[in-house]
């Protein structure tokens, strides 16, 4: 099946602190202060993605053409003192046609809570703090921003747990984070989700030895109630910032950067299967996944000119045969993406053609899923005004998928 995807994006924020990769002329967007010193303060960030899609293969009677709000979000951080932030994140996802309400109050036109944390400060470079939060742990990936990746989209499959323990990649937990010498550390203890995507009787699919992730919901939470995450990267270069937890994808040139990064998420009985001795009852398996990355970027020559490359191997554990979807499954996966800035003048339009290639085996499969993408953004002004044209192919054993999407992006 083809598909051309035309997405139209529009986003109107003030940039955290370390977006070095953003217009030159950006002078650090909207910040209130509250005090002469500037230690108390709040910054606004709110944007919007409309997407129009083609879809070339449309059985018959049905319009090759739709719309959505993929997203509209407002972002709001508050620092009370330099040791003090509370951080507020709403919005919605995936508004369409199909999904709206007449009175706006159908389950697809609600807005939700994205991110709701507290955090204080212990020391000059360590952090506590708590609520629902994006201070994951695995890979630096599952940590990724959406507002300056290489590619045009993240990977899916390494937002590993989103919507099987957590809200949308958010888990409402404790953490901390901080900064030892060149390495950096973010930790969390949280407390699993109940409703998951995998609603899956495991009675139902006994036939097929495989594992559902309902552990809190078929154990309890006594048995499977927390999740424990984290992630560790050094840097041999450049220290990146850690004020927030969203990673750049790409600095276009603007730092030298070579951080090697591992992390780990673990669920104590998150899966359950049925046991063989006694089909009659539940066993509780351990949900584990680990992965390493490697995250490089330098300038090049004296023309603004800059590479970037990325790549992680992940090992994750759902569960005996889990799969759930192309996303989930218990196997092993690797990705990697690169990308190359064309010389040119900071003032004017930058170039950066890039690629992408996935890999996912699956223990439940003999088949694997793999991804490949081509691309090439155009920097009308560093992210601040961005267009990116890809070409992705996706195939899974027969089944294969090729899209040409479009993208533009701006934000102030």
């Amino acid at each position: 099946m083809k598909k051309i995807i035309l997405l139209l994006s529009s986003a109107l924020i003030t940039a955290a602190a370390g977006f070095s990769q953003g217009s030159p002329d950006y002078n650090g967007g909207l910040k209130v202060n509250f005090d002469e010193e500037g230690n108390k303060y709040f910054r606004l960030i709110t944007w919007a993605q409309i997407q129009a899609n083609y879809n070339l293969d449309s059985p018959e009677g049905v319009s090759p053409a739709a719309a959505q709000v993929r997203r509209a979000r407002t972002l709001m951080y508050a620092q009370l003192s330099d040791r003090i932030l509370i951080m507020t994140h709403w919005g919605l996802n995936s508004l369409s046609s199909n999904t709206m309400n007449p009175l706006g109050t159908g389950s697809g036109s609600q807005l939700f809570m994205h991110d709701a944390w507290v955090q204080y400060g212990i020391g000059k470079n360590h952090v506590v703090g708590g609520g629902l939060h994006y201070f994951n742990g695995i890979s630096r990936l599952n940590n990724q921003s959406t507002l300056n990746m290489l590619p045009m989209d993240n990977n899916r499959s390494s937002w590993s747990t989103l919507g099987l323990t957590d809200q949308f990649a958010r888990h409402v937990g404790v953490f901390a984070k901080g900064t030892v010498g060149k390495l950096q550390y973010r930790v969390a203890v949280n407390d699993a989700m109940v409703n998951t995507l995998d609603s899956r009787d495991p009675y139902d699919i006994n036939n097929t030895n495989q594992a559902v992730y309902r552990g809190k919901e078929l154990l309890g939470s006594e048995e499977a109630g927390l999740c424990y995450a984290g992630y560790f990267e050094y840097a041999l270069f450049d220290q990146e910032s850690n004020f927030l937890p969203y990673k750049v994808g790409t600095y276009l040139g603007a730092k030298k950067i070579l951080n090697i990064g591992a992390g780990f998420f673990m669920h104590p009985n998150g899966a359950v299967i049925v046991d063989s001795e006694n089909p009659t009852e539940l066993k509780g398996e351990n949900v584990s996944i680990f992965a390493g990355d490697i995250f490089y970027e330098a300038p090049v020559g004296s023309k603004n000119s800059a590479v970037t490359a990325y790549a992680t191997y992940q090992s994750n554990n759902y569960g005996t045969n889990y799969n759930l979807g192309a996303a989930y499954g218990t196997g092993d996966m690797i990705y990697g993406q690169a990308g190359y800035v064309i010389p040119g003048d900071l003032k004017s339009t930058r170039y950066q053609p890039y690629v992408s290639y996935m890999n996912h085996s699956y223990d439940a499969s003999d088949d694997s899923r793999s991804s490949f993408g081509l691309g090439m953004n155009a920097y009308l002004n560093g992210h601040n005004a961005k267009l990116t044209l890809e070409y992705r192919n996706s195939a899974f054993g027969d089944d294969t998928l090729e899209n040409i999407t479009f993208q533009a992006q701006i934000y102030l």
